[in-house]
């Protein structure tokens, strides 16, 4: 095969710098009114998109680095103590690389099901289960998240439950759960349509 020559240029355009990362809770912020505390306390302390496809428009859109069809990465730092809520994500494999700290991973209807991550281990969700996460060092720690997005639309649409909706829309208004589900969060996971 004959190689390709990339530009120093071009190069930049695929390199992020810890230094120059914008957690995602700023991002929807200045866009979309999103209070940051309203998304900490669905997701990690700090969510950093990384890479998505081109045409991905989910909560990660800002990332710096526009990549092939198939995989979003992200990282996530959370203090002692702090995580993310039980949630689903519907149609993508959410795996986690534990980079430092270390971590509960709560899997089941109501998180009863568990097993801790420590710095360099992986572990690897599929779509449907409920799960969770909690940094249980006392230290910030942070997981890499790579999600594997295996269908033609490139989207990674996530639910909480209706309770955990209600609760956003009774403490930052119900505006905040609309402009939550035009970046992929919804709050139906468990609530099962019936046919007439």
């Amino acid at each position: 095969m004959k190689s390709i020559r990339v530009t120093p240029e071009e190069m930049q355009r695929r390199t992020l710098h810890y230094k120059d990362m914008q957690p995602y809770k700023r991002a929807h912020h200045d866009r979309s009114g999103i209070a940051p505390e309203a998304l900490e306390r669905l997701a990690a302390h700090c969510v950093f998109p990384i890479m998505v496809p081109h045409d991905y428009t989910g909560r990660g859109a800002q990332a710096p680095i526009k990549g092939a069809p198939g995989v979003i990465l992200s990282l996530t730092e959370s203090p002692p103590g702090d995580g993310a809520a039980l949630h689903i994500h519907e149609q993508t494999i959410e795996n986690f690389f534990c980079v430092t700290g270390r971590f509960l991973i709560f899997w089941g209807d109501q998180g009863e099901n568990s097993i801790e991550l420590g710095p360099f281990d992986f572990c690897s969700i599929p779509p449907g289960v409920v799960r969770g996460f909690k940094n249980i060092s006392n230290e910030t720690g942070r997981l890499l998240a790579v999600i594997h997005v295996q269908s033609q639309s490139q989207a990674d649409r996530i639910a909480f439950t209706p309770d955990e909706g209600d609760r956003i829309a009774r403490d930052f208004g119900p505006q905040t759960v609309s402009a939550l589900k035009e970046i992929g969060i919804h709050f139906d996971a468990g609530v099962e349509t019936v046919a007439a």
